[in-house]
């Protein structure tokens, strides 16, 4: 496949790469947005509900280990494009398969292996071409087409849900990764990754582990990731229930508008963010965010009992607290990485992140559950657990002391 466009521009690569990414997660939170209808249509429990909030983020944890280190000895682009082809027959197996539980768990695992092979390997695709202070912008760029295209999943499987059936959305979303597929073999460049002097395998991924800085930054992404994906996983649900409680949500701002804004802020935050921990220190930003997230988690749930808009208010400003840190965690594991073991860091980021991702949808779905059901309490309860799990992130910034980046002030 050599019908690419011959460019070294890094602000072409990562316009291309970002717009690809853009459009294979077009998909990535149609299940979520849609939560409360799989309520009803398939009967769910919510521990059932955790369980398929939770796994698309324990297949990634799982599959990264294996996926993300071939990128230091196969072209990151091949395996991104094979990835994002799985993604595509998880959306279509959702619209056109799935019934119930256990369908939809094997194709919500499919979306997670696939994610596992888009995220961080179209991540460590871009890594490798654009290198030098531009590096560290390059994944805060990325980061943020995550969270466009999260944000359009959510705003988009709304209303096709609403006007032509969940299974639409479905289907809408493997169209954006078919498109993801097109731009990353026409418009992204190959590149043959540089010979290794190891054995590859466990032994990279055991030398990862042992990288005191990249660790210390990837147990904070652990602790965010649990977070941020706890608070997407859930907000629709959460917001359906707080309109319940009283008048009902505004016809502007219903809960998968909401949920589009905090992926559109969250964006800008995440941005905004990697620039702030570059002036101030990555350590010391990163510290102040998890503490003002910890804060603001431990009332989050409560909020339903003051309203819907209130509630609505809280969780946008908890989610750009969320995404202020998700960049310049990411870019600290990135930059810090020994040069040739890019990948196999990047897969133990990966695989601690999402891990956090699978274990904590779960365990928000486990306490309503455990609690008896949803109420303004119980909501309270469950978001608050989320707090105590952050105190982890900020003791493992000041006790590893993770190297700053170049560029970064001390």
């Amino acid at each position: 496949m050599n019908h690419r466009m011959p460019t070294s521009s890094p602000v072409f690569l990562i316009a291309v790469v970002c717009t690809a990414q853009v459009l294979a997660q077009l998909g990535a939170f149609t299940f979520f947005a849609l939560l409360p209808t799989f309520f009803d249509a398939w009967h769910l429990s919510h521990s059932e509900a955790g369980i398929l909030n939770g796994i698309i983020f324990g297949a990634y944890a799982i599959a990264v280990p294996f996926i993300v280190p071939l990128t230091d000895r196969i072209d990151p682009r091949r395996i991104y494009i094979c990835a994002v082809g799985l993604t595509i027959c998880s959306h279509l197996g959702m619209a056109f398969i799935a019934d119930g539980f256990w369908s939809g768990l094997l194709f919500r695992a499919l979306a997670g292996i696939g994610w596992g092979g888009t995220y961080m390997v179209g991540l460590k695709a871009l890594a490798d071409l654009v290198e030098g202070p531009a590096q560290s912008r390059a994944v805060a760029f990325h980061a943020a087409s995550i969270g466009i295209g999260g944000s359009l999943s959510f705003v988009l499987a709304g209303w096709m849900s609403a006007n032509i059936g969940w299974q639409g959305a479905f289907q809408f979303s493997a169209g954006g990764g078919l498109l993801a597929l097109l731009v990353m073999v026409f418009l992204v460049p190959g590149r043959k990754p540089a010979p290794m002097d190891s054995h590859g395998g466990l032994f990279e991924l055991i030398r990862a582990f042992k990288n005191r800085s990249a660790i210390a930054y990837s147990i904070g992404y652990c602790v965010h990731t649990w977070e941020m994906f706890t608070l997407r996983s859930w907000v629709v649900t959460f917001l359906v229930f707080t309109a319940a409680q009283g008048d009902g949500q505004p016809n502007y701002l219903i809960p998968t508008v909401v949920a589009m804004l905090m992926e559109l802020t969250g964006t800008a935050s995440s941005v905004v963010g990697n620039e702030i921990a570059i002036r101030i220190g990555r350590r010391r930003w990163i510290t102040i965010i998890m503490i003002a997230s910890m804060v603001t988690g431990s009332v989050v749930g409560f909020a339903a009992g003051a309203g819907y808009g209130a509630a609505a208010m809280i969780c946008l400003i908890y989610n750009m607290l969320i995404y202020a840190d998700s960049a310049s965690l990411t870019a600290g594991a990135l930059g810090t990485a020994e040069p040739g073991r890019r990948g196999a860091t990047l897969a133990v980021h990966g695989m601690l992140g999402y891990g956090g991702g699978f274990i904590g949808p779960l365990v928000l779905g486990l306490i309503l559950e455990f609690l008896g059901g949803e109420s303004v309490m119980n909501w309270g309860i469950a978001f608050a657990h989320v707090a105590i799990i952050m105190m982890i992130g900020p003791l493992a910034i000041r006790l590893l002391k993770p190297g700053e980046l170049p560029g970064d002030r001390s």
